[in-house]
């Protein structure tokens, strides 16, 4: 457990409750034992995966009464109209089997779903996926509302950020390496997931309420901020910055610099 804490850089205040999300790429019944295991008497493990759907999930799912499903929610809390969630520990006998609860997902697919349609999804025309996750009835200390399916499904859903930064890491330079030696592409993964934090960082502590900037692609930032048309003059031992004022991002750019420099030194 040491080195799973270590490896993620989880500060030790926050060791006590965890909360874990894993794609259905990630699912192993192995990884879902050791995730069970972690919780002890001073650590409060909680987990929700993607689960490969088996016969055995599509016959529990065929079995599920049209009253059973809900509408699924958006990350603000907004109804999906083409998606339904429904609980499915009580009809899948692998619930019971590795000690879980077992969520479904449906949503209406689209073209490129439909290649790989199961003959239940072809027969329904739904698409499904299913969430294993350890948290029971009681839900998250502290939050309301968090044991039921629907808050299950949004929050687990939310782990799609993933795949936003991993394609922000390619665009900083993980998309080519630059050399055959693996000395130098090591040093340049190094260099460009550094490159990702600092961009990660700044959205967050900087451009988070910013509309246009807090989630542009880094193409976008490197043109409105990173490459600043501006001159940096020394004056009576001060350095001034001058910004061309018909910079359409000016007002963005000192906002943001404005509050990283009243972020506290590291210790």
């Amino acid at each position: 457990m040491a080195a799973f804490l270590t490896r993620y850089k989880i500060p030790d205040r926050f060791r006590a409750k965890i909360w874990i999300r894993i794609d259905g790429a990630g699912a192993t019944h192995e990884r879902v034992e050791h995730m069970k295991g972690l919780n002890t008497t001073r650590r409060t493990v909680r987990f929700a995966i993607g689960w490969k759907i088996t016969d055995t999930d599509e016959a529990a799912i065929a079995k599920q009464p049209d009253k059973a499903w809900l509408a699924a929610l958006h990350q603000d809390g907004q109804l999906h109209a083409h998606a339904g969630v429904a609980e499915l520990t009580h009809l899948d006998e692998r619930a019971a089997v590795w000690g879980v609860r077992l969520l479904v997902r449906r949503v209406r697919p689209s073209a490129r779903d439909q290649r790989q349609f199961t003959a239940l999804e072809q027969h329904i025309g739904f698409k499904y996926v299913i969430i294993a996750t350890n948290l029971g009835s009681r839900g998250l200390r502290g939050i309301p509302g968090s044991h039921h399916v629907q808050f299950i499904d949004a929050v687990h859903r939310d782990h799609a950020e993933v795949e936003n930064r991993v394609r922000t890491n390619k665009a900083m330079g993980l998309r080519n390496l630059p050399s055959k030696t693996w000395n130098v592409n090591l040093g340049w993964v190094l260099a460009c997931n550094l490159a990702a934090d600092l961009d990660a960082w700044t959205r967050l502590l900087g451009l988070h309420d910013d509309r246009e900037l807090a989630r542009a692609e880094p193409q976008r930032l490197r043109y409105c901020l990173w490459h600043l048309p501006a001159r940096l003059i020394s004056h009576a031992r001060r350095r001034i910055l001058r910004i061309r004022a018909t910079w359409p991002w000016k007002n963005a750019f000192l906002a943001c610099w404005q509050r990283l420099c009243a972020l506290p030194a590291p210790t």
